[in-house]
């Protein structure tokens, strides 16, 4: 993969109401991920957050796809919504343990902190000091109180991307904390609803190379599934990036 690469997915590749728009009628369900991978070089995978996967699932992902596939993983909600990031050391240790199945398809692990937990730096602090140095994590919080410059210093001392989110519009500072960049796309302004339009998707590409010029590698995700606005914002996504002078995958 390139290092000036942005590299371009969605949030998930299974969903049914896919079929039909991204998915060709022929093609069964247990191909979707090979045919996923034709069009894009990344996913982002929620499916641990509802219930990590066994590590021989991993290894089956990564068994089906192009060798230079990417997935980022959300982190187990265990983690991050019922302990809050305290005592993060047994979780991550068996997450880290899972991805080990990816064998150099992973990327970025992404913890999505719940709505309501406010600042508490003392606890992110501990849960990406549980995380071995090797692998990149991103935070995306939901709640203001975290967008302050001691949060911000934190994640530049533990060389962590905060989560760029988009809901109409972005919902947080837009911070480059690391040499590379993450970013989710949840929706849209655009019809069909929750679809983006051109100029966002130009927009975005412009922010991202003014935060990382053409160094850093950036993760984007659209997580906008509904409609099948997900895979066709990806490929447009993909599109903007390349008129804002740089390199897509």
């Amino acid at each position: 993969m390139s290092a000036v690469a942005v590299v371009v997915g969605t949030s998930g590749w299974q969903y049914r109401h896919w079929k039909g728009t991204f998915y060709p009628p022929s093609v069964p369900q247990a191909k979707w991920l090979e045919h996923y991978a034709e069009t894009f070089g990344t996913v982002e995978s929620n499916a641990a957050f509802y219930r990590l996967p066994e590590r021989r699932t991993f290894v089956d992902w990564a068994a089906r796809t192009p060798p230079e596939f990417v997935f980022a993983v959300k982190a187990s909600r265990y983690l991050t919504h019922v302990l809050r990031l305290r005592e993060p050391a047994e979780p991550v240790r068996r997450l880290v343990d899972r991805l080990e199945g990816l064998d150099g398809k992973c990327g970025p692990v992404l913890l999505q902190l719940p709505p309501n937990l406010q600042a508490d730096l003392d606890a992110l602090d501990a849960a990406l000091a549980a995380f071995p140095s090797s692998l990149r994590v991103a935070v995306e919080p939901r709640h203001r109180s975290w967008f302050t410059d001691d949060v911000r210093r934190l994640l530049e001392r533990r060389k962590a991307a905060l989560c760029l989110a988009d809901r109409r519009g972005p919902v947080g500072p837009l911070w480059a904390t690391t040499t590379w960049g993450y970013v989710r796309f949840h929706e849209g302004r655009a019809t069909p609803a929750p679809c983006y339009g051109r100029q966002s998707l130009d927009t975005w590409a412009e922010r991202l190379r003014a935060l990382w010029g053409t160094d850093g590698e950036v993760f984007a995700y659209f997580n906008n599934d509904p409609n099948g606005c997900a895979p066709r914002d990806a490929v447009g996504f993909g599109l903007a990036v390349e008129r804002a002078g740089r390199s897509s995958s």
